[in-house]
């Protein structure tokens, strides 16, 4: 074995330009795929770390989802929100409205979603992660108040908005008394475009006393899968349809998120395995010129002696050995391309995501590169084992 692993180490040394082209090939496949898993784990991990913080939150909508999109079947009732009082273990209650209305700043007019809630809870389901730019939150008694997000003060009008500029929302005027900081990955749809009044003001501005959305907090974060299916079966019954309500705890959308990376992972695997059939070819021809260039060293090696095992060994050996390396270097790429675009992706989405690098991967990752290479070998290695010794010396 000894003597087969010199001969396969000289072979590739005599033919460095072709072997660290080959090793390249292989290197690029790996450190994709390595790269792309450990920025997936670490953005799964980000968002899901801030899930968690909500655990206690079961969110409930008059709707479902289907193919990934939310479809609306209408409102809450007062009565509805009434029933879920008498549900044991139900620590608090939010109702929020929401709906587009015509808002006018300084002649011109922009439908913007205007959103009404709680002031409390709309403060620390918003204000804490995303924090405020200027002026400050609402209070319960701002009736004519509002907040606004990032894209509503910048983009949406030809001007500016700051803190004490006037809106006009479906006729009604309302004053800035706070904007929104631009928000990150996971707040900028659900905080930028939109406008935050109290959930009084927003009624009466909206017209509508419907409830679009219900958050309700329990006391036991063990016990909200069980409230959850609860709260479902309370507000169908109140409708009469037995898929009215939609009630989704924490830990089922953190849930739903782990589906959702896997499919993406696999996805981004798929696209970086291109990268390795090619490596894969380029292992193959590396390997069949190999053996047309030692046609005659095949030969003298059969003629005293060595058996067709020996000769198959000794090229699968070789084809292995190069494969290993460019996984081993596709690995440490992978690891510092995944640092890079871990540290681009955190100041794009303002998330703080770290590269998880699993040894399991990196493992994975050496053991496919080894694969391919024997996979890839094969045919060329089978093909000078097949020689027969007499032509094989004739040809040299």
């Amino acid at each position: 074995m000894r003597d087969k692993f010199l001969l396969a180490f000289r072979s590739i040394r005599e033919r460095k330009a072709r072997s660290i082209l080959t090793v390249l090939g292989i290197a690029v496949g790996i450190a994709a795929i390595v790269s792309l898993m450990s920025v997936g784990y670490g953005m799964e991990e980000a968002i899901t770390g801030e899930l968690t913080g909500m655990a206690d939150m079961i969110s409930v909508m008059p709707g479902e989802i289907r193919a990934h999109s939310y479809v609306e079947k209408g409102s809450f009732t007062d009565r509805d929100v009434s029933d879920l009082q008498r549900i044991g273990g139900i620590k608090d209650i939010s109702t929020m409205t929401y709906d587009a209305a015509e808002v006018e700043y300084r002649n011109k007019r922009a439908p913007i979603f205007v959103i009404g809630r709680d002031t409390k809870e709309l403060e620390s389901f918003y204000v804490v992660p995303v924090g405020l730019k200027e002026g400050r939150w609402l209070r319960e008694n701002d009736y004519k108040a509002c907040v606004i997000g990032d894209r509503v003060a910048n983009d949406f009008f030809d001007e500016v908005i700051h803190v004490n500029d006037k809106l006009v929302i479906n006729g009604d005027k309302f004053i800035v008394v706070g904007v929104f900081e631009k928000g990150d990955m996971l707040y900028s749809n659900d905080v930028d475009p939109h406008i935050f009044l109290t959930l009084r003001a927003a009624k009466e501005v909206l017209q509508t006393d419907e409830i679009k959305y219900i958050i309700v907090r329990v006391y036991e974060i063990d016990e909200a899968e069980g409230i959850a299916e609860e709260i479902e079966e309370v507000i169908n019954d109140n409708h009469g349809l037995d898929d009215f309500a939609m009630a989704m705890t924490m830990g089922s959308m953190i849930e739903m998120m782990g589906d959702i990376f896997n499919i993406i992972r696999g996805v981004l695997v798929g696209i970086a395995a291109i990268a390795l059939i090619v490596a894969s070819i380029g292992i193959m021809n590396t390997m069949l010129m190999s053996v047309m260039e030692r046609t005659h060293e095949i030969g003298v090696m059969k003629a005293i002696g060595a058996k067709s095992s020996d000769v198959l060994s000794l090229f699968l050996l070789e084809s292995s050995m190069v494969s290993l390396v460019g996984g081993v270097a596709g690995c440490v790429v992978g690891v510092i391309v995944a640092k890079v675009l871990s540290f681009l992706g955190s100041t794009a989405s303002g998330l703080e995501i770290a590269a998880i690098v699993k040894p399991e991967v990196l493992l994975a990752g050496i053991a496919v590169a080894v694969i391919v290479g024997v996979l890839s070998g094969f045919y060329p290695a089978r093909k000078a084992s097949k020689m027969s010794p007499v032509e094989a010396v004739r040809y040299g």
